[in-house]
């Protein structure tokens, strides 16, 4: 078996992209599209992206990390300049250290984009997310009915 890399996304990756998405969608932890075309317009080729990350093995996408800059009427309601992080890890990936060397990958190019802080918006009922959220640093800034949004400060 290959080892683990990190890498750029590229437009090959949209169907490993969607596997991945389908994947948590199966285990009752996504209800958002994770067709290929969603997966190409809306992590590979999104005209905000600062960056988005692939963890591969075997050539198999095991999980990936975008990172996107808030512009003006954003969904999440980010401040304007900020980034807005979105972190999916196959379930059957999980506890491996994906996520956190996404997030090293992450963090490396949000700082050299001159961002000043991360937005990671989760869903309240997700445990995990919530956990791995604080695990890399992030903090609660801002309260939903349904969501938290925590942040990491680069300055």
């Amino acid at each position: 078996m290959e080892s683990l890399n990190f890498r750029k996304v590229s437009l090959d990756d949209a169907e490993g992209i969607s596997d991945v998405l389908q994947e948590i969608a199966a285990a009752g932890k996504r209800t958002r599209p994770s067709d290929v075309g969603f997966s190409r317009i809306h992590y590979i080729a999104h005209p905000d992206s600062i960056q988005c990350t692939v963890a591969v093995q075997d050539t198999r996408v095991l999980g990936f990390q975008s990172l996107k800059l808030a512009v003006e009427d954003n969904p999440y309601e980010v401040k304007v300049g900020w980034g807005i992080i979105g972190t999916h890890i196959r379930p059957s990936s999980a506890r491996l250290g994906i996520g956190r060397a996404l997030f090293q990958e992450t963090l490396s190019a949000a700082r050299a984009s001159g961002i000043p802080a991360i937005d990671a918006t989760i869903s309240a009922k997700n445990a995990e997310g919530l956990a791995y959220y604080d695990a890399m640093g992030f903090v609660d800034y801002k309260q939903h009915t349904d969501a938290v949004s925590k942040i990491y400060r680069l300055r």
